[in-house]
């Protein structure tokens, strides 16, 4: 398996608007915390996803432990949480880790 996965970027309650709300790209946000076990089983899912689809859809993640406040104003009561964003706004949430598979499939019934 050659190459190594793009890394999912960080951002904060402070960079969120700037990264996430004007972003050209539809946005992929996995709302996550550092003790959250199926957030870990999630990451290289979400690098592999990063990586292949970069041209068409930006992913990121937000810590709601050191963030709270983009996490409240979204409503986000569990890790992990994915949302995207298109065009500032949300249009899709779902909770929980979910095989890559999976998570290609319900991407791709958004579009």
């Amino acid at each position: 398996m050659g190459g190594k996965a793009a890394k999912v970027d960080e951002v904060t309650d402070a960079s969120f608007a700037d990264e996430v709300l004007r972003a050209d790209l539809p946005v992929l946000v996995k709302f996550t915390a550092d003790w959250c076990g199926p957030c870990r089983q999630l990451a290289p899912v979400l690098s592999a996803i990063a990586d292949e689809e970069r041209d068409r859809l930006k992913v990121v993640q937000l810590n709601v432990d050191v963030n709270p406040g983009t996490a409240a104003a979204y409503g986000v009561l569990s890790t992990p949480t994915l949302m995207v964003f298109r065009g500032g706004e949300p249009v899709r949430s779902m909770v929980g880790a979910r095989p890559k598979r999976r998570l290609l499939q319900e991407l791709d019934d958004m579009r």
